[in-house]
């Protein structure tokens, strides 16, 4: 093992969390030229290279310190966006719950987190996906109220300006919507598991002026096991199944007029067993 690896190793095995920061994954030349064939496999690829680069740039100030929060990110792939250009950008993000044990204040972690990163006052949409539930249990209300509320609270403080949800049905989506004092604007649909948009959510949909988006996301973008074997592979000797992933957050930054992507990144916390 390197000597960046060692000192990378020796403030993971200190540390109780760890908040990774991909930056701009368009100044990545090495993703430049590697097209992932799946978002699951540009994750994996984006966690790894932001841990070597990260790795690769530690100073001895900060292996003296032994911070209890390590912030792994690289400073050349960060990239704001200008003030006088603010308006002409759409900022949106997608927030993915990856454990059961999540604290539902994460969201508002994680959406302060982009705010910083993209040097902007508020994000202009965010959409939540489903959060991991116990095999053989439906989703329902009950798991998803936790994660709105803070969504709600983040709408209220002008965080967000517009919340969604993704992968709901027509009776999720009602149910959400009839409780909600923060109304779903959109909802996104899978269509890899259904050809075309069920009738009876595009009529609720229509009714209530919802806007139906469709993606491929994968139902599980990041498992425990992946973020494992990314972190091994990064840095070699870690006790890396001693680390759980607890959120992830995508986002983009398109230019309004022209519907091209400025910027895109992940932004990701992730916790020590026990801590």
């Amino acid at each position: 093992m390197g000597t960046d690896s060692r000192a990378a190793g020796a403030l993971l095995a200190r540390a109780r969390t760890l908040h990774l920061q991909t930056g701009n994954l368009l100044n990545w030349g090495r993703l430049r030229k590697k097209c992932p064939s799946t978002h699951s496999e540009e994750l994996r690829d984006c966690i790894q290279k932001t841990l070597n680069e990260w790795s690769s740039q530690i100073s001895p100030d900060l292996v003296r310190e032994f911070p209890d929060v390590l912030e792994c990110t690289v400073s050349h792939a960060v990239e704001k966006i200008n003030t006088d250009e603010r308006e002409e950008m759409k900022v949106s993000g997608k927030v993915q719950p990856l454990h059961f044990i999540l604290l539902y204040r994460a969201s508002d972690s994680e959406v302060l987190s982009a705010c910083s990163v993209l040097g902007v006052a508020q994000l202009d949409s965010v959409i939540i996906a489903s959060p991991p539930i116990e095999d053989g249990v439906n989703l329902s209300l009950e798991h998803l109220q936790p994660y709105w509320e803070e969504l709600e609270n983040l709408v209220q403080s002008k965080k967000i300006v517009a919340i969604g949800t993704s992968d709901l049905d027509k009776t999720q989506l009602e149910q959400l919507y009839q409780w909600a004092q923060v109304k779903p604007n959109s909802n996104q649909v899978n269509l890899a598991s259904c050809c075309v948009m069920p009738p009876d959510l595009t009529a609720f949909a229509k009714q209530f002026d919802i806007q139906l988006l469709t993606h491929n996301d994968p139902k599980e973008l990041l498992s425990e096991a992946s973020f494992q074997e990314a972190l091994q592979e990064s840095i070699p000797g870690i006790q890396a199944h001693e680390w759980v992933p607890l959120w992830l957050l995508r986002y983009s930054v398109i230019v309004k007029s022209r519907g091209i992507i400025k910027s895109k990144g992940y932004i990701l916390q992730a916790k020590r067993r026990g801590s």
